[in-house]
């Protein structure tokens, strides 16, 4: 008996069991929301194909067209090859594709391969596709090579082959190939795996056909097989995210979610982002590109679960973005309405997401959910409504009927509300926004503002908020207006007000989060990377230590500043230092952090004299330049670690322009 007993002692410590029970928080703290920093997920600036989801081949589907981008079309990315002067032409149609959201093909017409003289053994008619300006891969790495093929006569032959570009009427240089045999005059899917022979930042993907006849080629596709939890997510990218240890993620935007300035035809749906990819409909994208849906609502879902955040999806309500057909900056803005007769759709298509992420797989969408992999539900929490809607009757109305909708079959679902664009006090958007939360009693209400930096250096929204509000606040988008040194510490000493404030404000997500060197929309964003690497800015690295600090009550008398002569603890408005001291029951960890976004050092007396901390600490710095900027080229401002010895009563020295976390285990 004593002998199970310590073996099972054992296998506890081995498998991390053994941690501490939560501990009782000390008097003194302040409930508030452990949920508070998030991620916000919005394809802008190419976040999404050509970023975070994995897959290496642009257009593959060929279902670009003019309405995504001028120019464009489903030979975008694309180009006909024929080795050995071969001979054969490119056919774009539309007939008998594989699924009706998916109609678009291309058909080979190959009427000669062999070439007229020894041409290196090359020959053949087909395709070529460079990927996002270059396919990145690595020696000894393998990728996940399949296509739908449509033989319309005698068996094809097609050799696939993964290379590196030599220059104009050169073979290219093979990393990998393969063979496919083509016997099927239906639409049949072909798998291959290629394994690169050496590193290369700009392969291209051949597919060459080598006999005479014709082949339909749709839904081509080179997946790396080493994806962030084998989910199909870029690893490097997938992992800056972990790494701020969000608690919840909002997808799929932002202005993506109803469509832009586009109109109703535009909007996203999630019922066509689900399911096998080759049955899935892309659309424009809102941002002057085209999403392929190869990222939706199963792989969002499936990430969050990765990360261990609660999913957040926006869905429309059955109102445009005030800027469609160019409405921005009309008196009147041209919102779009759709009518009260066709509301059901919208709700149902609310119902539906629900069931999908939560029923079991006998319900009809929980098997779609099950089919795809996913037995068990998602467990789905929350539910947005809206996204910076002009707060209009018309808005209200629809909003009302989808709201009331969803709590008579699911009372248990938070539903977050729309603010409008612009939340800062005296906009009519946010007062109508708010006088809706109230009527409704809605849980959550989602503001939005980006600002330069000295409104976050000065401004302390939510202390003027009232304390007895029933409705929450999801500060969904906000970021300065630059990615400087300064701008990040103006955010942090922003959030600090926040965590003071997080009796209230109960969520907050940065914005954007991605974009892409040379196809970026919007400027700052949190992260941005190009095929190789992301870079990760100032703001990323507050935005890091906020989430790894997360916690349920909030200490305010802890620190206090030399610079308050008068006893002040907390920073007031136009003060540009401040502190915040948050206990985590669960982990039994207390973490206290500290901006100084002025030029002068500040010193500060600390009293951790309640909490029982333990021996030693971390202390985790950001400091530099108020102008220094991370960049492809350098990177100045990163974190530095030290573990220090423990004190419960100390004074502390804090260098201009910098953010101090320490960190204590109880």
């Amino acid at each position: 008996m004593k002998r199970s007993i310590l073996a099972a002692l054992l296998m506890a410590a081995t498998l991390g069991l053994s941690a501490q029970k939560p501990m009782k928080a000390p008097k003194g703290g302040m409930a508030i929301s452990d949920e508070l920093i998030g991620i916000f997920f919005e394809d802008i600036s190419s976040s999404a194909d050509g970023g975070l989801y994995a897959e290496l081949v642009q257009n593959g589907s060929f279902e670009y067209s003019p309405s995504d981008r001028d120019g464009w079309g489903a030979g975008t990315s694309w180009k006909q090859i024929r080795p050995g002067h071969s001979l054969g032409t490119l056919e774009v149609c539309k007939t008998n594709g594989i699924h009706p959201n998916n109609p678009t093909y291309m058909r080979l017409h190959i009427e000669r391969v062999k070439e007229y003289y020894d041409y290196n053994g090359w020959k053949g008619f087909g395709i070529e596709n460079e990927g996002f300006k270059g396919i990145s891969v690595k020696r000894g790495a393998k990728y996940d090579f399949s296509v739908f093929l449509r033989n319309t006569g005698a068996a094809k032959t097609v050799r696939v082959v993964l290379g590196i570009p030599q220059g104009w009427g050169k073979d290219p240089k093979v990393l990998a190939e393969a063979t496919i045999n083509v016997d099927s005059k239906d639409w049949k899917k072909y798998n291959a795996v290629l394994e690169a022979s050496e590193d290369c930042t700009n392969a291209i993907l051949q597919i060459l056909v080598l006999n005479t006849g014709v082949l339909d080629v749709d839904m081509v596709s080179l997946m790396p097989q080493d994806t962030y939890k084998g989910h199909g997510l870029r690893k490097d990218l997938a992992q800056a995210l972990a790494d701020l240890q969000p608690k919840f993620m909002r997808f799929p935007g932002g202005c993506v979610v109803h469509g832009g300035g586009d109109g109703f035809w535009n909007t996203y749906r999630w019922k066509t982002t689900v399911g096998p990819k080759e049955k899935r409909r892309g659309l424009k994208n809102t941002w002057g590109y085209h999403q392929s849906m190869g990222l939706g609502y199963y792989e969002y879902f499936q990430f969050c679960e990765d990360l261990n955040m609660e999913p957040v999806p926006i869905l429309p309500c059955g109102v445009s973005c005030q800027g469609t057909n160019g409405g921005w900056g009309m008196k009147d803005q041209a919102q779009d309405v759709v009518p009260m007769s066709e509301m059901d759709e919208w709700v149902q298509d609310a119902l539906d997401l629900i069931e999908w992420a939560n029923g079991d797989a006998t319900t009809k969408w929980g098997r779609v959910r099950a089919e795809a992999g996913h037995p068990k539900p998602f467990g789905l929490k929350y539910l947005g409504i809206g996204n910076e809607e002009r707060i209009s009757p018309e808005f209200c109305e629809r909003f009302r009927y989808m709201y009331k909708k969803i709590m008579e079959k699911y009372p248990n679902i938070v539903i977050v509300g729309t603010a409008g664009p612009g939340s800062h006090p005296g906009n009519p958007d946010l007062d109508n926004g708010w006088k809706l939360a109230e009527e409704l009693g809605m849980p959550i209400i989602d503001e939005h503002y980006y600002e330069p930096n000295t409104y976050f250096l000065n401004s302390r929204q939510y202390d003027k908020y009232p304390r007895n509000r029933k409705t929450k606040v999801y500060l969904g988008e906000y970021a300065a207006k630059d990615k400087k040194l300064i701008d990040a510490l103006a955010e942090g000493l922003y959030l600090l007000h926040v965590e003071r404030n997080a009796d209230i404000v109960c969520m907050t997500s940065y914005a954007p989060l991605f974009a892409k060197k040379d196809a970026t929309n919007w400027n700052p964003d949190l992260i941005y990377f190009d095929n190789e690497r992301p870079y990760l800015t100032c703001s990323y690295y507050v935005q890091q230590l906020f989430g790894q600090s997360s916690g349920q009550y909030f200490y305010g008398n802890c620190v206090k500043f030399e610079d308050d002569k008068a006893g002040v603890v907390q920073p007031l408005e136009n003060v540009h230092y401040g502190q915040s001291v948050i206990l985590n029951v669960k982990t039994r960890k207390l973490f206290v952090k500290m901006v100084n976004a002025t030029d002068e050092e500040k010193e500060v007396d600390i009293d951790l004299s309640r909490f029982p901390i333990k021996k030693t600490a971390v202390k985790t710095v950001l400091c530099g330049k108020a102008d220094d900027e991370n960049n492809y080229e350098a990177q100045p401002i990163v974190p530095k670690k030290e573990t220090i010895k423990a004190k419960k009563k100390f004074d502390m020295d804090l260098k201009p322009y910098s953010m101090v976390m320490l960190e204590y285990q109880l």
